[in-house]
């Protein structure tokens, strides 16, 4: 072979090089940081939102959710599970992870809280509008299981009516005995209600999603007996994006992400809790609380 023929192969070669290893370092450029958000079922909507603000502002991240209950979570995460941020319906299960030693302590703030509200199939067959009508029988309740915040929730709301002259001392245990089924988040008793599988669920007065908002009526309980629901966030101590992660929260906690929740039915907190002491003290509250309620609960399937 000649030199002249020689010399455009080499070229050929060596241009076919240069492509390949140009291509290799533009695809290594554009790869992704992914941020792992274990979050209560009941921000499903607000943190979607969340997420598409903060990866907008956020070049090259990718925010991806793990929804269920709390009590879920905090297992999956004592059991190994890998995540970068952990936000609770409750501040039982957060303490549960500080315990363990699996959550940043310093980070962690409550960014919203909550309060409770009872919702019926948009038809209402049990004609119920008020919280004591709970009570009637024949009234098919579904609930969230006392491992559940809100569930754990709704017990403690319970026991507050039945030590109001309003509704009585038996009042408590005629609404559980007509408890038809208990789920393991509140998402699900939304759906199973909006599908006339009950005539009334108790959850959180957020939790009724644009795609149920005609399927289903949302009936006040009186703050006289609610109770306030309060959600903490904080960075998982084994987060390989730690300092993602709190920019995440930041933003959570921002105007613009306290406004995303607000938009959803969220109550923002009147000031930051940024303290590992709030976040404890309540939690330990709660906790009692909810070892005094699960006794009472009924055993359902």
């Amino acid at each position: 072979m000649t030199k002249k023929k020689i010399i455009p192969i080499l070229l050929c070669a060596l241009l076919s090089v240069l492509v390949v290893t140009t291509c290799g370092c533009t695809t290594t450029s554009t790869q992704s940081t992914k941020l792992t958000v274990y979050a209560a079922a009941s921000l499903t909507g607000a943190f979607n939102q969340t997420a598409q603000a903060f990866e907008a502002n956020n070049t090259g991240v990718n925010v991806t959710f793990n929804y269920a209950g709390s009590q879920i979570l905090a297992t999956q995460l004592q059991q190994g599970a890998s995540a970068d941020v952990f936000a609770s319906a409750d501040l039982a299960h957060m303490h549960t992870l500080q315990d363990a030693g699996l959550m940043n302590n310093s980070s962690i703030t409550i960014f919203a809280e909550n309060y409770l509200a009872i919702i019926v199939p948009t038809s209402n067959p049990a004609n119920i509008t008020s919280l004591s009508e709970l009570a009637n029988s024949g009234v098919k309740l579904d609930i969230a299981n006392s491992s559940v915040p809100v569930g754990n929730y709704s017990l403690q709301m319970l026991a507050k009516a039945s030590n109001n002259s309003t509704y009585g001392s038996g009042f408590k245990n005629s609404v559980l005995a007509n408890v038809v089924s208990q789920e393991v988040n509140v998402n699900d008793v939304v759906t199973k209600v909006a599908l006339g599988q009950a005539d009334a669920g108790i959850v959180y007065k957020s939790d009724v999603p644009a795609a149920y908002q005609s399927k289903v009526q949302v009936i006040a309980i009186p703050h006289s007996v609610n109770v306030l629901a309060q959600y903490p966030i904080g960075v998982v101590s084994s987060s390989p994006n730690a300092q993602l992660a709190q920019s995440f929260i930041n933003y959570v906690t921002s105007p613009d992400g306290q406004a995303i929740l607000q938009s959803y039915g969220f109550i923002i907190p009147p000031t930051s809790q940024n303290t590992t002491t709030a976040a404890t003290t309540s939690a330990a509250t709660t906790s009692a609380s909810q070892t005094a309620t699960t006794a009472s609960m009924p055993s359902m399937t």
